[in-house]
């Protein structure tokens, strides 16, 4: 199961950098992740300073 990010996202870019799989990109309000590509490794959300990632 992939993980999602929350509305809690200040956009400030850290998981996009720590994502090992470029799964993360920055959307219209936050960022996103193509559950497509994730591969549910969790460095998004251990690299999220807000909180805002967990498993969709």
């Amino acid at each position: 199961m992939a993980f999602v990010i929350s509305s809690e996202c200040v956009s400030c870019g850290a998981c996009a950098e720590n994502c090992p799989v470029n799964a993360i990109s920055e959307g219209e309000t936050q960022y996103i992740i193509d559950a497509d590509v994730c591969v549910d490794c969790g460095a998004c959300a251990a690299s999220c300073p807000a909180d805002a990632i967990s498993e969709g």
